[in-house]
């Protein structure tokens, strides 16, 4: 039996092998885990699909291998059963998916590529290999224009074209190096080196890379949650009591969230080039803080479609398995949009960064007893009221704040006169 790289996930075509569990020879029950494989997204380990005998083992620790391709080699001492069939033949098809979804890939870009003129403003031809790694590097028709081609007639080789991008890698490293030499703090004596880990390596290129992408603009408005936290302090016994497990804020949140993206779905959003991709599925995720320090961002799928006490569940749920590094790769992509609690440190507020590709992010802040000015038919008067902030930033792109105001403004009224679905 072939053991290949299942499909991991929306946009996941790789993975690195970090470690085999396994040597050739062992024998391994079904569901044991063999290998842990990396993506840029999480960790994860592949299991037996049967019982057997390791017979070889296809790739080492270390290299990058892509969904689809054969990475051992399983001599299964069961006889594959219908149903496992069936689980085969899925999976076979998933991979097949994303696939089929790569090549479209390509294909879009050689048609780019055709489109692209053959001749530059001064007139060189461009062959269309060269015009599709033009394409794919963004290379301009001036830069194309300052070569000199080595090909017949001056033509531009495809040699010519990759010894420009080798120049610009240089210049590249180098402005690197020289900001470097500027920005890099020098260790001092006693003062302690610590290397980032993998996982924090990411956080940092993706956060850094969504500061470049997206124009940030940060709003915040304040909501009285009084009535809310009053309905959930005497629910949440019962609520224990019934489904063994607590009733947070983060799913009344959750919950409120996918309600005004129903009223606003153009903030459901993510932006590919000059298109908007309005989404058709909510899929909300949260931000959950890691014991290494690190983050990770599960996704509720469809959360709209589930009832509080259905979102209760899976937030519970992801949370518990993302601190114990048990989530599937599946289970932290695909997300439209990103709550973030800040209060679950006690923080008022903050100016979270937008988790790309999606266009927006909100940021709830401590729930605090505050003196507030309360309307009553014989006059205002002063009372304790629950008040929060909540904060929300946006790609200004494509979201302007008259609509980041509404949906935010939407968001409040929710939770100010929540009443949730059945429970």
């Amino acid at each position: 039996m072939n053991i290949i790289l299942p499909a991991m996930g929306e946009g996941v075509i790789e993975a690195t092998i970090n470690k085999w569990f396994v040597k050739e020879g062992a024998e391994v029950k079904e569901d044991d885990p063999l290998v842990e494989v990396a993506t840029d997204k999480v960790d994860s380990e592949i299991p037996a699909p049967s019982a057997g005998i390791i017979v070889e083992i296809k790739v080492s620790e270390g290299s990058v291998v892509k969904v689809g391709d054969l990475i051992a080699v399983l001599e299964s001492s069961i006889a594959v059963q219908p149903e496992e069939a069936k689980k085969i033949d899925k999976e076979v098809e998933r991979i097949r998916e994303t696939i089929n979804i790569v090549r479209e890939e390509k294909k879009e870009e050689l048609q780019v590529s055709s489109e692209m003129k053959s001749r530059t403003p001064s007139g060189k031809f461009l062959s269309p290999l060269v015009r599709n790694i033009a394409v794919q590097e963004g290379i301009s028709y001036s830069e194309l224009d300052s070569l000199t081609g080595t090909g017949m007639d001056g033509r531009i080789t495809r040699d010519d074209i990759l010894g420009l991008l080798n120049e610009r890698n240089k210049k590249s490293i180098e402005t690197e190096k020289e900001v470097d030499k500027v920005v890099q703090p020098a260790a001092s004596q006693g003062d302690e080196i610590i290397e980032m880990d993998r996982v924090r390596k990411l956080i940092a290129e993706h956060m850094v890379m969504s500061k470049r992408t997206s124009p940030h603009v940060t709003s915040f408005i304040d909501a009285d949650v009084t009535r809310m936290i009053n309905w959930r302090n005497s629910i949440k016994e019962k609520f224990l009591a019934r489904e063994g497990q607590k009733l947070t804020l983060t799913p009344i949140f959750i919950d409120a969230v996918a309600r005004a993206l129903i009223d606003f779905p153009m903030v459901n959003i993510s932006v590919d080039g000059n298109n908007i991709i309005k989404k058709k599925n909510i899929n909300i995720g949260m931000a959950t803080a890691l014991p290494d320090g690190n983050l990770i961002v599960p996704v509720i799928k469809n959360a709209n479609e589930k009832n509080l006490t259905g979102i209760a569940r899976a937030v519970n749920d992801l949370a518990e398995r993302a601190r114990s590094n048990k989530l599937k790769p599946d289970e932290i992509t695909g997300g439209t949009f990103t709550v973030t609690n800040f209060g679950t440190y006690n923080n008022l507020s903050g100016t979270p960064i937008i988790n790309q590709p999606q266009a927006a992010i909100l940021g709830t802040g401590a729930v605090r007893k505050m003196p507030a000015v309360i309307e009553t038919p014989d006059g205002d008067m002063i009372g304790i009221r629950q008040l929060m902030i909540l904060s929300l930033s946006y790609d200004h792109r494509v979201i302007d704040g008259a609509l980041a105001g509404k949906f935010l403004n939407r968001i409040k009224e929710i939770l100010e006169n929540y009443t949730p679905d059945l429970l």
